[in-house]
């Protein structure tokens, strides 16, 4: 009799694969009606070049693409373990990426310093921005997907605000974009690009694979510590599924939600860091939006899990490094958009069905043991 572990395990994972699969197929249907041929599209999705430095070049895009998603997906996953839509990890991130920018280019200190105050403030400022939906939920009852929405809306706004009136950096004459000024070299997060160097592959060109991977490896580790091995994991959890019960047991709910909402939006507040640290060292108008809402996807193709939720990043980081590859393969850049949706959404279901399939299962294996514990007693 195989565990009941490694059932569910098998069955979440055969799950999904099922579901890439249809997703796949799906997809070869609009490249079919683009005009495009589904063989060479998915050709594409797995040509990193012919020479070793375009293909270290393609696996530091992925990963590159991967860390602020896996953060974004990290952030939205402790907001779902105390059953909250933290709609608004959008919002967060893109004030405290302004304000950690702001901040970290207005001194100078020793590397360590200035790397950890610029992290400080993004947390901060996302935390303390996340607090406000918290308050309003457990103060007034707001509904936390309607506020946060709307706070999205006033935190982008907010941020455009700065970002063209006090915060704005030197602007050489004619260019176009606008940003906060430069934050010192001190302030530059070490690239990982060692990690390719070590194997006798080439570096990475450009800013080369984004060292703040570690701290996203650290953070991840981190969260899945705190949320299953702690009384605060088992509180918000405990709260979430149950919010009568936990009280009954001793746990206040409200400071659960504050405390879930807030550490999820300190989490979100990071997510702009590793461009911010890593390439641009500076936040513009050229700054990439719409990681919050990726966040939301990446964390339920990972339910919940940090596990999981990596490797939800690396696939969204994989399927978004493929759209300059498809586009000389004349496939529209928006099969892209149509193969994330179509697995988010298989996957989703999947999860759904092997759930209930487990505990169809595990139902069943367990009037087994019950009968079999009749019969022995009977029989004695």
């Amino acid at each position: 009799m195989m565990p009941a572990g490694l059932n569910r395990v098998l069955l979440t994972v055969g799950g999904a694969v099922v579901a890439i699969v249809l997703a796949m197929m799906i997809s070869s249907v609009a490249i079919l009606a683009a005009g495009a041929d589904p063989l060479s599209a998915f050709g594409a999705f797995f040509d990193f070049g012919e020479t070793p430095n375009s293909m270290v070049n393609g696996i530091a895009t992925v990963i590159n693409r991967a860390v602020p998603l896996f953060i974004a997906g990290l952030a939205v996953a402790v907001g779902f373990r105390m059953n909250l839509f933290n709609i608004g990890v959008e919002g967060q991130y893109r004030i405290a990426a302004i304000c950690a920018a702001y901040v970290g280019a207005t001194f100078s200190a020793p590397a360590p310093i200035q790397i950890a105050v610029i992290i400080v403030v993004a947390a901060a400022v996302g935390g303390l921005y996340a607090l406000i939906p918290a308050l309003m939920k457990v103060g007034r009852g707001v509904n936390e997907v309607i506020s946060t929405i709307m706070l999205n809306y006033i935190a982008i706004n907010l941020a455009a605000f700065l970002l063209r009136g006090p915060f704005q950096g030197p602007r050489p004459e004619g260019q176009l974009t606008v940003q906060t000024a430069d934050i010192p070299q001190s302030g530059w997060f070490p690239n990982f690009n060692f990690l390719f160097t070590m194997f006798g592959l080439p570096a990475p060109r450009g800013a080369g694979l984004w060292g703040f991977l570690g701290v996203a490896v650290v953070l991840g580790i981190l969260l899945w510590v705190v949320l299953e091995r702690t009384r605060f994991g088992f509180d918000v959890k405990a709260s979430g599924l149950n919010s009568i019960a936990a009280l009954a047991s001793g746990v206040k709910p409200k400071k659960m939600i504050i405390s879930a909402m807030v550490l999820s939006g300190a989490i979100a507040g990071l997510i702009g860091l590793p461009e911010i640290l890593g390439r641009t060292h500076n936040y513009g108008t050229s700054f990439t939006a719409g990681l919050g809402f990726l966040g939301i996807a990446v964390a339920l193709l990972g339910r919940n899990k940090p596990v999981g939720i990596a490797i939800a990043a690396l696939l969204f980081g994989f399927l978004d490094r493929a759209q300059g590859p498809l586009q000389f393969a004349d496939v529209p850049p928006s099969v892209i958009m149509i193969m994330q949706g179509t697995i988010v959404l298989l996957v989703v279901i999947a999860n759904e069905v092997t759930s209930r399939m487990a505990l169809r299962q595990e139902e069943r294996r367990a009037a087994r043991e019950l009968a079999t514990t009749n019969r022995v007693e009977v029989a004695a």
